[in-house]
Parts: structure tokens; C-alpha cells; sequence
């Protein structure tokens, strides 16, 4: 169990064989208990406040993750990084994957990085962090493992059969991320396109279910497994969305077409996740639409009209958030949604300027608008928080001292300053559109 030396397991001394007077029943039962102890010790302030917002709200909460409900140990996460990069880069995309864990509902009970020259092709860690994520595993009562980056179909069954836990990589967790999340039919559409086109690669089986289905007279030979069948329903229903989504992009174009014929020009937010477009959306046009403090709380594209003055009007679009790595999946499923944007005359690119990794986010956004043919759109960048940034000045080799605003006017010259929450700098960016 944790202890104050963080080890993590203990060495007894050498006896000879016939003098062992150790209970190894009872050692291991004493080592359980305390373990159980530890565990709902440090899971009791949670519940606390989730009974307390029960009793708010009058209904029962719970926290689903599509996976389990609850504090169960299928709702505890041990999140793990493997990879050649620098254990600075590890650790800063950890960080979003707990934020992702987080907005999916999982409370992470630990985390695993290991920097290695190359990845192990079979089970991605060495034998000896595969025993240390079980220690922890079992120290944080997880029941899921959640590794940074996609993992090969392969590599997934082979870390279920040794950990004998659930295991699920960055992309499982946006596509459950996005799955919570989806409200409308087009929205439902798209996140089960994703996760069927994920699956089906991946899609194994080896247990009696699987044995051969037909067979006997005028069925010998070795006929149609269930793994076939399961593939080829999959399939069909992969087909049928796609039908469904080309009718949604048809009605979607039209809609456009209406407003092309009204020569209002078109403008969309676009940007990383959680960098406040929606708020920003909101700030604009006097909308009410969903903002949060989270990951991905906008999956359908918002239309609102903004009149400027001079009864000078546009329409303002806010699509879903981007996020580096984006599964190919879903950008291949959201292309109906992603569609919104090749409309627009100029791409509104909003990014968070208090986050720690805005120059990452900035190349990101940018490379995937590069993969939808959009690198040659107008767009203005709008460096959205600026309340948020320290005020402290830093002081360089030169003696010179800057804030981290100045700092960001610097680097990013041609970027408008705004805080969406408080209202700065929003008449400025609305002469400038």
C-alpha cells in the first residue's frame, strides 16, 4: 500500500525453509485491508461533494464515463506516457490527457512516463515498468489505463491479456469524449461513424462465440465466423451513416446557398479547444450558447447573425474545438460539420494566450486547417484570456523587462488582445472584421 517511502514493495530477510513462522494467508489479507483503507480514505472528500451536489440538484448525480458509473475501479485511470520524445513534452501532453480523463468523467489515480530510443513493437513498456503500472494499478484501485498516443490493435490486446485491465488510448478517450457530448442527430451521427471506422480494425475475439456458425447438411465447410459476422454488420452500419451524413451535407449546402444568395458574408471562430470560442460567440452576438470550462463542450457548428454598425450584418459560425493529434477518424466523420468552414470568407483563429503551450496549440490549429485545404482562407488570430496572463515582468540577459503580454504583442504583432469574459479589446476586433 502507499507509504511515506513511495516504495514499492518490501523485502524480507533470508530464513531456511523449515524454520518459515510466516502467516502468508493472513499477511496477504492484512495488505488487502489496508490497501481498501487507503483507497476509500482518499476517494471520501469526492463523494462528499457528490452527494452534496445531489442534494442540491434533488436528483441522483453520477459521473459516467461509458464506461462505469461511479467511484469503481473502472472509473479510476492510471494514465501513462511512452515515447521518444523529452520527458518535458511527456509530461506537458499528460497534462491534457488528465484533462481529457477529466471532462470524460475519470478520476486519474496516477500517472506512468517512460522515455525509451525505441517503443517496444508487443507491449509498448519494458518488463519492468509493466511491473510498476501494476503496483500503481493496484495502489489506485484502476481498473482502466489510458496511454498517450494510438495503440496498434496488437498492442491492445496484448496489455488487456497481461494487465488484465481495461485499456484504452488518447483516441478511445476523444471518441467517448465525443460521444458524452453529442446532441444532435448529425452530432451522433458523426461520433458513431468515428468509433465504428476505430473499431473495426480492432475488432477480435477468441472465446466459444467465435467457433464456426455453419455447418451439417448442405452448411460444411468452414462457413461464416461470428467475428466475420460482427465485421460485416459494422459494415453495413458504417455504410448507412455515411448515407445519412452525404443527405446532412446535401441540406447543409443548401442552406448555405440561401445565405451565399443574401450576400451576407460568413466568418468562422475556429481554434483549440477550451480557447473560449463559444464564450467569445456569446460576447459578439448577445447568444446563450453553451460555453464551459472543458474540453470539447462545442461538437455542433453554432450560426448567429452579428450586426456591426452602420447596419452592416455577417454571420458568425463556431465549430467544434481542435486539439493536436486529432483522430483521423473523427475528422474524416465530422467532414460534414468541417464542411461550414469552406464557406467562410475569413477564419477567425481564437487561442487561449494564458496557456503554457499557445505556441503548440497555434502550430496545431494550423496543421490541421493545412489537412482540410484551408491554409489559404483569411484569418485574423485572436489571443483570447488576456486576464489571465501573469502580470509579473520578466527580465532578460539585457536588463530589459517585459510583461507576458508584452512578450505576446512582440512574438505575435499582427494578434488582437481580448478577454471574451470581460469585454476588452471586443470593439477593436470588431472594426478589424
Amino acid at each position: 500500500p502507499p507509504n511515506p517511502e513511495k516504495r514499492p514493495y518490501m523485502v524480507s530477510s533470508r530464513m531456511r525453509w523449515d524454520a518459515v513462522d510466516v502467516d502468508f494467508s493472513a499477511e496477504a489479507e492484512a495488505l488487502e485491508e489496508e490497501l481498501a483503507r487507503t483507497i476509500t480514505g482518499s476517494d471520501e472528500p469526492e463523494r462528499r461533494a457528490d452527494r452534496t451536489l445531489a442534494q442540491r440538484s434533488g436528483v441522483r448525480q453520477a459521473r459516467l464515463t461509458g464506461h462505469a458509473e461511479g467511484r469503481g475501479p473502472e472509473s479510476r485511470a492510471i494514465l501513462v506516457s511512452v515515447s521518444t520524445r523529452s520527458r518535458k513534452e511527456q509530461e506537458s501532453s499528460l497534462d491534457e490527457l488528465a484533462e481529457l480523463a477529466d471532462t470524460a468523467g475519470v478520476h486519474v489515480a496516477g500517472t506512468l512516463i517512460q522515455r525509451v530510443h525505441t517503443i517496444n513493437p508487443r507491449f509498448i513498456l519494458g518488463k519492468g515498468k509493466l511491473a510498476d503500472l501494476e503496483v500503481l494499478a493496484l495502489q489506485g484501485n484502476a481498473g482502466l489505463i489510458v496511454f498517450d498516443g494510438e495503440l496498434a490493435p496488437a498492442q491492445l490486446r496484448n496489455l488487456t491479456e497481461v494487465t488484465e485491465r481495461r485499456i484504452l488510448d488518447r483516441t478511445q478517450l476523444i471518441l467517448d469524449i465525443f460521444a458524452q457530448r453529442a446532441s444532435s442527430k448529425a452530432g451522433k451521427y458523426q461520433v458513431e461513424l468515428a468509433q465504428l471506422q476505430y473499431m473495426l480494425p480492432r475488432l477480435v475475439g477468441k472465446s466459444r462465440a467465435m467457433d464456426r456458425l455453419a455447418g451439417g447438411i448442405g452448411g460444411r465447410g468452414p462457413g461464416e465466423t461470428k467475428l466475420e459476422t460482427d465485421r460485416r454488420r459494422l459494415r453495413d452500419r458504417v455504410a448507412r451513416i455515411k448515407e445519412a451524413l452525404e443527405d446532412l451535407r446535401r441540406q447543409r449546402s443548401y442552406a448555405r446557398a440561401r445565405r451565399a444568395k443574401g450576400g451576407v458574408p460568413i466568418a468562422s471562430l475556429v481554434g483549440y479547444t477550451n480557447a473560449g470560442k463559444s464564450t467569445l460567440l456569446n460576447a459578439l452576438t448577445g447568444s446563450e450558447v453553451l460555453a464551459e470550462n472543458r474540453l470539447f463542450a462545442t461538437l455542433d457548428p453554432t450560426t448567429r447573425r452579428l450586426r456591426f454598425p452602420r447596419e452592416r450584418e455577417l454571420i458568425l459560425t463556431d465549430t467544434v474545438g481542435f486539439i493536436r493529434s486529432l483522430p483521423k477518424e473523427l475528422v474524416e466523420a465530422f467532414r460534414a460539420t468541417l464542411e461550414e468552414l469552406e464557406e467562410a470568407e475569413l477564419l477567425l483563429h481564437v487561442a487561449d494566450a494564458s496557456h503554457p503551450e499557445l505556441e503548440q496549440q497555434l502550430k496545431a490549429v494550423e496543421d490541421i486547417l493545412e489537412q482540410l485545404d484551408l491554409h489559404n482562407t483569411p484569418r485574423m488570430l485572436i489571443l483570447n484570456k488576456v486576464d489571465a496572463l501573469e502580470s509579473p515582468a520578466h527580465c532578460g540577459d539585457d536588463g530589459v523587462c517585459l510583461t507576458p503580454r508584452q512578450v505576446l504583442e512582440q512574438d505575435h504583432p499582427e494578434a488582437f488582445f481580448i478577454s471574451a469574459r470581460s469585454g476588452e479589446g471586443l470593439a477593436e476586433l470588431s472594426a478589424a472584421i
